[in-house]
Formats: structure tokens, sequence, C-alpha cells
């Protein structure tokens, strides 16, 4: 576990990477369940032979979703990180059952908020498998804190 970084403490330019989980048949399964979207391509082994994939394949936003707590998992931003405000991403390959995802980070830019202690920090992200195949891409923008602790609140 990292130690938490605030918004000073990141740079343009730093990176983060986590470690890595595997993505399991459960996964998907508890996923289906709560997301509601029981695709075949996810959920039915025999129809998801029948396509390109061969076989079941993770829902892209499980795949998100895990990155997002592996993100969390390192501590960087637990307690720093206030809200996360947007999202630009592409799926570029699939994500199998048995594939260990990582997530790798890079402080592209950052931003502060007038009226806000702390400001936008915006990370190149990639979700790699353990080939280190890109598997999803993108930028997430956070809303994060600085170290000091009064702050007043304005508009984000």
């Amino acid at each position: 576990m990292e130690e938490q970084r605030y918004f000073e403490d990141l740079e343009t330019g730093t990176s983060i990477e986590t470690g890595t989980r595997e993505i399991t048949a459960a996964d998907i399964s508890t996923f289906a369940e709560l997301s509601g979207d029981y695709n075949p391509l996810h959920t039915d082994e025999e129809f998801a032979a029948t396509t390109p994939f061969g076989e079941r394949i993770a829902h892209g936003l499980l795949v998100l979703s895990i990155a997002t707590g592996l993100a969390n998992s390192m501590g960087f931003s637990s307690g720093s990180v206030e809200a996360f405000t947007g999202l630009e991403w592409k799926y570029r390959g699939p994500v199998k059952i048995g594939d260990a995802i990582r997530v790798h980070l890079e402080v592209l830019r950052k931003r502060e908020m007038p009226g806000y202690a702390g400001g936008l920090v915006t990370f190149n992200v990639k979700i790699l498998n353990q080939r280190d195949e890109t598997v999803q891409k993108g930028t997430w923008t956070l809303l994060v804190r600085s170290r000091q602790t009064a702050r007043t609140i304005g508009n984000f």
C-alpha cells in the first residue's frame, strides 16, 4: 500500500502502477447480477463459443470497475480523492476468464480549483493484461484535495 497523495504531491509525469487481479467466472456472474447485463457474450458459454472471442469475456465496465478498485487499493487516493469527475475511455481488447489485469496511471495535467483546497487531476490510464497488452485506455479526471484541512466548498 502506497502512501496517500494529495493535489500538491501529484506532478505531471508522476506514474503509479497497481498490483494485479485475476478475473474470474464468479466476477462476471456477480457483475451480471449487479448490473442486470446478462448479454450472452458474458454469461453463456455456448453462445460465446460462436463469437470471434471463442469464449466468455468480462464486461468492459466490470474491468473498468475493477481497475478503479486496484487504483484505490494503492492507498494514494484514499481520503484525498473526493470525486471521479470525468472519463474518456476506449476498449481495445477482450479480458477473458483467468486474465490478470493491472493499471498504469500517469498524471497528464492538473488544475487548481478556485475556492477549493485542491483541484482537478487528469491521469492517462492503461489497463494491461498479463501479456502487457493494453485492453482498455483513456483518461480519468479526479477532484483531489490538498493537504490543507480547512477548505471552502466552491463550484466544481
